[in-house]
């Protein structure tokens, strides 16, 4: 049990956080899930949209604590490649 009261403040703050930044968690991953549900649909406009509402939405993540700066960067950019390697194939064919 907590002795300061710091520490009990803390102690309450705590459970708090964690379903704030659970919440923040979950809504970048929905957001990931989204893009690439687009990317896979073959929806190249609607992954764009995606990206564009997901990638300011990742970064809060970073500016929050939920997330690494540098892990953030690597979902960014991999979400990136896909979604450039889904416009690619299109214009190809279109050629």
């Amino acid at each position: 049990m907590a002795n300061h009261a710091s520490a009990k403040k803390r102690a309450k703050q705590n459970p708090k956080r964690a379903k704030i930044n659970a919440a923040r968690k979950s809504r970048i991953k929905t957001f990931i899930k989204k893009i690439e549900a687009a990317v896979n649909a073959g929806d190249a406009d609607a992954a764009a949209a995606a990206f564009k509402a997901a990638q300011p939405e990742i970064m809060r993540g970073v500016s929050k604590g939920v997330m690494h700066k540098k892990t953030a960067a690597r979902k960014i950019s991999r979400l990136s490649a896909k979604l450039k390697s889904s416009k690619t194939p299109a214009a190809q064919k279109a050629t």
